[in-house]
């Protein structure tokens, strides 16, 4: 399918941070759009937003916590019913907890690992149901810069389930590399959101905006893999997979 037919966006996790984001980007290109979030009311308020300065584009919007497997799928179909057909998946939902292994704090990690891995498993299976149905469809899963490498402290295991989602995109890939459908792994950087407001000193970090906005070009380009923003992830990326154990350890 060509890339200017991606009418009808389904993004996850999309009540705030890059979820909000890259829906207003995609709004602005005039494309239409299925929200779902656990936070009803901030969808309700990001739908009148984006009607009002896009008032010729469709906004659906359902409530999904993406933990909860059934609703997934159930939601995905109910997208794709209202709005005719689904044409792009972002899966953007995810969870920023943790704690170093074996301080106590496994509820945390645990949370991280079912809503990074496990719930994106489950987006991604209802996505690639419907795609498959369709022959036609892109399947985009927002994985981090952080799957690179392992990392200590809070992002240990939130890397490990990033560096899993990029292997899964990987593999969905090369299972539907002889027909239309499009499967893109996008690793963003670091881009500042309200979840990491607080955070001091993060290298190479950019606004919100700017950062939804690269996020948008790279999707649009539906690459295998993209490093976002293209600068300077592209130089920083192929480093940072040489990096000596003993630099990663003072991250």
């Amino acid at each position: 399918m060509p890339r200017s037919v991606r009418s009808n966006i389904l993004i996850t996790g999309a009540s705030s941070g890059l979820g909000a984001g890259m829906a207003r980007e995609f709004a602005a290109r005039g494309r239409n759009l299925a929200l779902c979030a656990r936070r009803l009311d901030h969808l309700e308020s990001l739908r009148e937003e984006l009607v009002a300065a896009h008032p010729g584009i469709r906004v659906a919007i359902h409530s999904l916590d993406v933990t909860d497997h059934d609703a997934v799928f159930r939601t995905f179909r109910s997208f794709a019913s209202g709005l005719g057909q689904i044409d792009r998946v972002i899966v953007n939902a995810g969870s920023g907890k943790g704690a170093s292994v074996g301080t106590g704090r496994f509820e945390a990690n645990l949370e991280t690992a079912e809503t990074n891995f496990v719930a994106a498993l489950a987006q991604c299976e209802a996505a690639m149901e419907i795609f498959r149905e369709q022959n036609a469809g892109h399947l985009v899963v927002i994985s981090s810069v952080a799957a690179l490498r392992g990392a200590r402290r809070a992002q240990t295991v939130y890397a490990a389930t990033k560096a899993g989602l990029s292997t899964l995109a990987e593999g969905i890939r090369l299972d539907v590399a002889d027909t239309p459908l499009r499967v893109s792994a996008i690793h963003p950087g670091y881009i500042r959101t309200e979840i990491n407001a607080k955070v001091k000193g993060t290298p190479f970090i950019v606004d919100t905006e700017t950062g939804c906005r690269a996020l948008a070009r790279a999707i649009e380009r539906e690459r295998a893999s993209s490093y976002v923003p293209g600068w300077p992830w592209r130089v920083v990326a192929p480093l940072y997979r040489i990096a000596p154990a003993s630099l990663l350890r003072r991250l």
